[in-house]
């Protein structure tokens, strides 16, 4: 398959040639596993639209440093090993950076299954596992690669293409941090460092979970300055504000909710994409219960509206099921609707509010709780 062609993918190259000068682009096009890791780094670089994936890297990653600290690259007998202990695997991950909630999903599977989707003609999946014993072996098949009659072995380029990969998370992710923690320091809530800061976040190429904590953050706000009455009796009435909650990080497995309002109980899920399928995905995982959509785009709603509504009569073609699905759309919010929402906020003097939430979040997300980075 072509390579895909990213910021990242030189970094790759280049990592590859340390080892083997000359040979890093055909290496790359040689190697399933080094395509599917590129696959897998676009996420490299600040304003990317990919999620960080630190679960299936991670997984590559602890069996490769297994494989390498028993030195299997300049010796023979890998056949004969009796593999690595999951606890320890785990327990590796989880050292790593970012790596402290993450779960066994991609050791067990998840990366196996994806790998199988983006190379279905391959004879290799890269985990091999005995259910039995609980022990895991990388597939050597993958790291060993034949260029010009010679079999090379591409283990130290992996390690450290991975760990270039976390190092570019890292500092993308310091940056952000330290930024925020200056903001926090800005006194004045119409500070315009604080709003030009916010609104540099809100852009279509911006990384997919900073734009789900930044759209957050103001809509949360923004929805504390609504309040509503509600009660059993017409004689007795509550008064209570809009409270808007994350459901957990931006990755969950959540069902397709993002964020719930209470007490209204609506329902929110951010998206980048303009795929009807998607939209109607979520909608079916929660009954057909109507769904807002915060989209990252600046293409106008009624046009959003309009082709999401193209995509589904070619899908469906009944218009009974169209008009349902359709209906199921409480409202779209795109990002200039975001910034008119943000410069509400801004008026309401709930600016530093947005900035604490933001850096809150970001703890929370990049699992930083109660580890330093």
């Amino acid at each position: 398959m072509p390579i895909l062609q990213h910021d990242f993918t030189q970094t790759i190259i280049d990592t590859v040639n340390k080892y083997f000068p000359g040979y890093g682009d055909i290496i790359v096009s040689n190697s399933q596993l080094l395509q599917y890791i590129n696959i897998k780094t676009k996420a490299a670089n600040r304003g990317s639209k990919s999620r960080a994936s630190f679960a299936n890297h991670y997984a590559i990653y602890v069996l490769i440093e297994d494989y390498l600290e028993k030195e299997f690259h300049t010796k023979n007998g890998y056949e004969d090993y009796e593999g690595a202990q999951y606890t320890l695997l785990l327990m590796r991950q989880r050292q790593l950076p970012f790596g402290s909630k993450l779960q066994n999903h991609a050791l067990n599977h998840r990366l196996n299954e994806e790998f199988k989707r983006y190379f279905r003609t391959s004879l290799y999946l890269p985990i091999i596992r005995n259910s039995t014993t609980n022990r895991y072996w990388i597939n050597e098949n993958l790291i060993k690669i034949k260029i010009d009659n010679q079999t090379i072995n591409i283990a130290e380029s992996v390690r450290d293409i991975i760990d270039a990969y976390i190092q570019a998370r890292m500092n993308s992710f310091n940056e952000f941090m330290i930024y925020c923690q200056k903001l926090m320091e800005i006194q004045e809530d119409s500070s315009e460092t604080a709003i030009e800061f916010i609104r540099s976040l809100l852009k279509p190429n911006i990384d997919a979970r900073v734009f789900e904590i930044v759209s957050y953050a103001i809509l949360k706000q923004y929805y504390a300055e609504q309040k509503i009455y509600w009660g059993w009796s017409e004689d007795e009435l509550n008064l209570e504000h809009l409270i808007l909650y994350k459901t957990g990080r931006t990755n969950a497995n959540d069902g397709g909710i993002d964020f719930v309002m209470k007490p209204l109980g609506r329902f929110f899920q951010v998206t980048e994409t303009i795929d009807a399928g998607k939209y109607f995905l979520d909608i079916d995982k929660v009954q057909k219960y109507p769904v807002t959509f915060v989209i990252k785009t600046e293409q106008e709603v009624e046009y959003l509206l309009n082709k999401i509504e193209e995509q589904a009569r070619i899908r469906y073609q009944i218009k009974a099921i169209i008009k349902k699905y359709m209906e199921c759309i409480e409202e779209v919010i795109n990002i200039p609707e975001l910034i008119l929402r943000f410069n509400k906020v801004l008026e309401f003097q709930r600016g530093i509010q947005v900035i604490e939430e933001i850096v809150l979040q970001s703890r929370v997300e990049f699992n930083m709780e109660e580890e330093a980075v």
